[in-house]
């Protein structure tokens, strides 16, 4: 391709690119230095915004809920992923059909896909899982309390990621799989390798750069999380389940004195947050693809 050509094509790209990131972290980068109020120009207040942010125990108790969800979303949504991609590996003529069935959750509005998943533990709308756990326990325990319960909540917005999450984990892997020598396999078994030998030594080593994607990916929506749990945790600032995308809506929009301001600090702080959690995978993405 002649450079003439490379520019041609990528220019427009750059210049979305810059329209719709560069130019809103820049300003969310200014704001985070000022005290904005809507429809007049910002004061600058230095570090206050920062400070501010930094001493709220309730921006601690969200990294800390947003941490914590995407360590364990993350980590079952990689080997079960795993294990349904393998499955769905052997299948013939049915592959399509349970790929799209699969696949259902993931192609649902987060909105609409947490509402219907609610419902299921709400006994006004049916609450078959209430329903399916009295029938187990005959009613010994009673109801838990999903909705206004800490840790029965956590459960369920936990539940509902891995729920619209795990279908793209498994879609990602069952495409590495696709790329497995089948002469390695083949030597492996030839030798006496088992078949959890042949996945541990040959399968996931051939995919680690689609299995540091997906974690790359799972990374960074999980801890963006927002719009699923308006309904899966309406009560979530008193529970202690605020992600950080929450609180920072909560304080920049939501709540009585909006303060752009120190929405915009909490924000800069959760895109460090971010590259903190993204450097070892992006590094172990350019070593496999250095190798």
């Amino acid at each position: 391709m002649k450079r003439r050509e490379f520019w041609l094509l990528v220019t427009p790209s750059v210049i979305v690119m810059f329209g719709f990131m560069l130019v809103p972290l820049y300003r969310t980068l200014r704001w985070s230095f000022q005290k904005v109020d809507y429809g007049s120009p910002g004061a600058e207040v230095g570090l206050t915004n920062y400070i501010g942010a930094l001493t709220d125990p309730r921006l601690g108790r969200a990294v800390l809920f947003t941490v914590g969800l995407t360590v364990v979303v993350t980590a079952f949504c990689l080997v079960f992923g795993y294990i349904l991609a393998t499955l769905i590996n052997q299948l013939g003529r049915m592959r399509p059909i349970v790929l799209g069935i699969l696949l259902i959750s993931y192609v649902l509005p987060h909105v609409v896909g947490a509402v219907a998943f609610s419902w299921l533990f709400d006994s006004n709308f049916g609450g078959i899982v209430n329903f399916l756990a009295n029938q187990l326990t005959g009613g010994a325990f009673g109801e838990p309390l999903w909705f206004t319960d800490p840790w029965p909540n956590r459960v369920i917005v936990a539940a509902n990621v891995v729920w619209f999450m795990l279908p793209f984990a498994m879609l990602m892997i069952l495409a590495g799989l696709q790329g497995v020598s089948a002469e390695t396999l083949e030597a492996a078994e030839i030798d006496g390798a088992s078949s959890l030998q042949r996945h541990l030594h040959v399968i996931i080593p051939s995919i680690r750069g689609v299995l540091g994607f997906v974690l790359l990916i799972f990374t960074m929506d999980v801890i963006r999380i927002f719009d699923s749990l308006i309904p899966l945790s309406p009560q979530a600032v008193g529970l202690g389940n605020e992600s950080i995308m929450l609180y920072i809506y909560n304080v920049a929009f939501r709540e009585g004195a909006v303060n752009l301001g120190l929405g915009s600090a909490i924000s800069v702080l959760t895109i460090v947050l971010i590259l903190i959690l993204l450097y070892p995978s992006i590094r172990g993405i350019v070593k496999e693809a250095r190798a």
